[in-house]
């Protein structure tokens, strides 16, 4: 009976529930956001909460004062501010800063930007002979240099050299589509030979196995101007099974801005993949009720299936080369300055500067000599024009403003960056509500203490600019949808999984900015001021921005498109 008993209370005791257990201690955050509006990329309505980051990666995101007591080695009183994710640059020039400059690309992380993403036209790979033009080769150090990016693997090599130069944002790239034609076929017009279009094939496939995120054209400058429709949607189904996009600076964005948007919806539809559209713009005021039909073109393709979108700086001015105001013929076979330079080359290409219409994309005669302001000359002959208008520059040198533009062309030997007083204020507004846009810079990063140059002012104030004054301001769009057009829409369009979001598990780039001041302060005349409000910038966890001054850090790393097969 004692037996019985003994074993009936061990059985009572098995089936007793088991004392409550302490919980384990929490492991410490490394950071916690705390009392901010969090506005979390997705378009959702902000709230307030707190934001909990543990080593690269978003920990916790929380109702505001949830995480008031968990253990932290930092924390950060986000009250009055907003918190988002960092900002991603779809269409960046950083190429050169992020390589062999300052890897803190000061005037783009001041503006919350976290990843930059490259390639329009150029792009450092796929690199062989023929991409680096006439560089002589003979001495050893130029030649180490120029070829550093050959061979099969030179888009992997070349996005690891950045990211072991160092560098304050993630970095991406697409293959430069005026990169590709020069590694078939040079500088050369007419369609590639089907072995130069081999060439081109093959060395897409390799540029997106290293993380490539497809193929950007350029298709007002040479050489991209001579590739046809046929050879894109070639390249395009090359992209298509690796996730690749096919994303262009439309061949015309002003007298034919309506057949380039055509062409480009062509290429994605039998290339097979989605097209987006850089920098959106109706050029030149005859053009600016264009606008209207190429938004419902857009609009139109989305609704019968197409995956279509595109992107936009806020700015009434473009930025480019004075020699868009040459046909692209000039350049054929890298010689335009000697083109320019032969008395009845000249005369030619002269004649077509001043057509009132012409077969390619004129500029100059888009914006007229008044609206061409000319900033990007070095020759030290030549500093009194910088930042004058060509109407001005010309009629102080007594000459018409196409020979003042040649002139200056041939003095500089180089392609002068310009701006273009080209789009309607108005039609930019229109652009900005459209649900398929996203944002993007088109400019390089660039720390003020160090040049004078003078640049577009897109380079500094893109964000600021749209958060102060399109949302704030104006209230063209709200808040939320401008923080998810600078963020996920963009990570969305191009694959990335892992930012964009404020999400748990996300990376952590986060952006801290105040929303009443935050603000653009570059303007055309004086491009070189940092804009305000970007108080705290974080990129994989590490604090870039702190207190609105940059701490040094290069926490950067290279993000590729979704076709990437690791080494």
């Amino acid at each position: 009976m004692r037996n019985l008993a003994l074993l009936l209370i061990m059985a009572a005791a098995a089936c007793a529930p088991a004392a409550p257990r302490a919980p384990a201690p929490e492991a410490p955050y490394d950071l916690v956001i705390e009392r901010g509006r969090i506005v979390d990329g997705t378009g959702n309505p902000w709230f307030y909460g707190d934001v909990a980051v543990r080593g690269d990666r978003i920990a916790r995101v929380a109702p505001a004062g949830l995480l008031a007591n968990a253990p932290a080695t930092e924390r950060l009183d986000a009250r009055g501010r907003v918190v988002a994710p960092g900002f991603i640059d779809v269409i960046s020039h950083s190429r050169a800063a992020l390589l062999d400059g300052d890897g803190r690309v000061l005037s783009k992380v001041t503006q919350g930007i976290t990843t930059e993403i490259m390639g329009e036209s150029t792009s450092n790979a796929p690199a062989n002979e023929l991409t680096i033009g006439d560089v002589d080769l003979t001495d050893p150090a130029v030649r180490e240099r120029a070829t550093r990016f050959f061979g099969p693997r030179g888009f992997d090599v070349w996005l690891r050299a950045m990211e072991e130069t160092g560098m304050s944002v993630n970095g991406g790239s697409f293959v430069g589509g005026g990169t590709i034609r020069r590694y078939g076929k040079g500088m050369a017009q007419g369609p590639p030979s089907p072995a130069e279009l081999d060439t081109m094939r093959a060395a897409m496939v390799r540029a997106m196995e290293d993380g490539a995120f497809g193929l950007a054209t350029s298709l007002i400058y040479a050489p991209g101007d001579f590739a046809t429709t046929e050879e894109l949607i070639e390249l395009a189904r090359v992209i298509g099974p690796y996730g690749g996009i096919y994303i262009t600076h439309l061949r015309s964005e002003g007298d034919r801005f309506l057949e380039a948007l055509d062409e480009a919806l062509r290429i994605g539809r039998e290339g097979g993949v989605p097209v987006q559209i850089y920098h959106l713009k109706a050029a030149g005021q005859r053009n600016w009720d264009r606008m209207e039909p190429a938004i419902a073109k857009i609009d139109s393709a989305r609704a019968a299936g197409q995956d279509v979108t595109a992107d936009m700086y806020p700015y009434p001015a473009a930025g480019t080369g004075l020699t868009s105001c040459l046909p692209a013929w000039a350049a054929a076979d890298g010689k335009l300055f000697d083109n320019l330079r032969d008395p009845e080359m000249r005369a030619r290409i002269r004649a077509e500067m001043v057509a009132e219409y012409s077969d390619w994309e004129n500029f100059c005669i888009l914006a007229g000599p008044e609206g061409v302001m000319v900033v990007g000359l070095e020759q030290p002959e030549n500093e009194a024009w910088a930042g004058r208008r060509l109407s001005e520059i010309a009629e102080a040198r007594g000459q018409h403003w196409a020979d003042a533009a040649i002139d200056l062309i041939i003095s500089e030997e180089q392609r002068i960056f310009t701006m273009y007083f080209l789009m309607s204020e108005d039609n930019v507004a229109t652009q900005m509500r459209q649900p398929w846009i996203s944002f993007g810079t088109d400019a390089g990063g660039t720390d003020p203490e160090q040049t004078t140059r003078l640049v577009h002012p897109r380079g500094y104030g893109t964000y600021p600019r749209i958060l102060g004054r399109y949302v704030r301001e104006q209230e063209v769009i709200t808040l939320e949808e401008a923080v998810r057009k600078a963020s996920s829409a963009v990570a969305n369009r191009l694959g990335i999984q892992d930012r964009g979001l404020l999400r748990e598990g996300m990376l952590a780039d986060i952006v801290v900015f105040d929303p009443a001041t935050i603000r653009d302060r570059a303007t055309y005349d004086e491009p070189h001021q940092l804009s305000v409000g970007v108080e705290h910038l974080f990129v994989n966890g590490v604090a870039v921005i702190r207190d609105a001054a940059h701490t040094g850090a290069m926490p950067g790393r290279i993000v590729r498109g979704p076709g990437y097969r690791g080494q």
